[in-house]
């Protein structure tokens, strides 16, 4: 009887712990953005757009840059938030290659996080006299739309041995209980 006791008490831990635990890792993150990771575009974008999986605000005055080859650096207008998606102008400038879109915001849940998304420009963005002659044309699409993951830095993220460290402390005063009340019953 009193292993019954013992076990059923240990389940109920359990999965008190596992019901309280799993909602504290839930992180909102990036699920798409335009151009998407991975894209090779032959023309620049003139806007980009970021979409969370949660509500967001920006992190700080800069939160979006974009930077290339040959310290190539693009001009990030004014970024807008609505909601969980992020958008704001752009004018590139720089030879074709990899890019680095970096991005810091805040969530909802006050964690602020900032990710990357590497994309390619196949070609060398026009000069911002000949871009502002082509700026009837519609923006290029990426080529990969598929949704990607945001990357958040480990200091955004509670290590790992703090969760270990909890959920011992849960399941042994659990097991404490259980021994208080397998006593107190004899």
């Amino acid at each position: 009887m009193r292993f019954k006791r013992f076990g059923a008490s240990l389940l109920v831990t359990g999965l008190a712990l596992l019901g309280t635990a799993s909602p504290a890792l839930a992180h909102s993150e990036l699920k798409s953005s335009d151009p998407a990771r991975g894209a090779s575009l032959a023309t620049p974008p003139t806007q980009i757009k970021l979409t969370f999986s949660g509500p967001v605000t920006l992190a700080d005055q800069n939160p979006i840059q974009i930077t290339g080859p040959e310290n190539a650096s693009w001009t990030v207008g004014r970024a807008e938030v609505a909601g969980t998606v992020v958008t704001a102008p752009v004018q590139a400038v720089g030879p074709a290659g990899e890019y680095t879109l970096r991005y810091k915001v805040t969530f909802e849940d006050t964690h602020a996080t900032s990710g990357s998304v590497k994309f390619n420009l196949s070609a060398p963005a026009p000069s911002p006299t000949s871009q502002a002659a082509t700026s009837s044309q519609a923006p290029a699409s990426s080529a990969a739309p598929a949704p990607q993951a945001g990357e958040t830095t480990p200091e955004d993220l509670v290590p790992a041995w703090v969760w270990i460290v909890l959920a011992v402390a849960v399941v042994v005063a659990g097991i404490v209980v259980a021994l208080r009340f397998t006593r107190r019953k004899d």
